[in-house]
């Protein structure tokens, strides 16, 4: 059986694809309401930074969504990119059983 895994959705793509276009909010609009900086989201939105645990309490707060919907996002999308980074993984240690 041959399983084919699509890269997974960045919460960047999430966040402008399901909220800022749809809801017509700019970055600076969404910058402005977090009290950050225009380019903390807009590295999010490019996908060159990660969701922080306070970025995500900030965007479920700000977007009507958790906490752990922005943080599940990332943890996904990281751990997938490390399954394709790491060479060399152990076999099991011990046998359980």
């Amino acid at each position: 059986m041959i399983t084919i895994e699509r890269e997974p959705t960045t919460p960047g793509e999430i966040l402008n694809e399901e909220f800022l276009q749809p809801l017509n909010i700019t970055q600076k609009q969404l910058a402005d309401h977090l009290g950050c900086d225009v380019k903390v989201i807009n590295r999010i939105v490019n996908n060159r930074t990660s969701i922080t645990a306070e970025m995500a309490v900030k965007l479920g707060s700000a977007l009507g969504t958790s906490t752990e919907f922005w943080l599940n996002a990332q943890q996904v999308v990281d751990i997938y990119r490390a399954k394709r980074k790491v060479q060399n993984v152990p076999d099991r240690l011990v046998q359980v059983g």
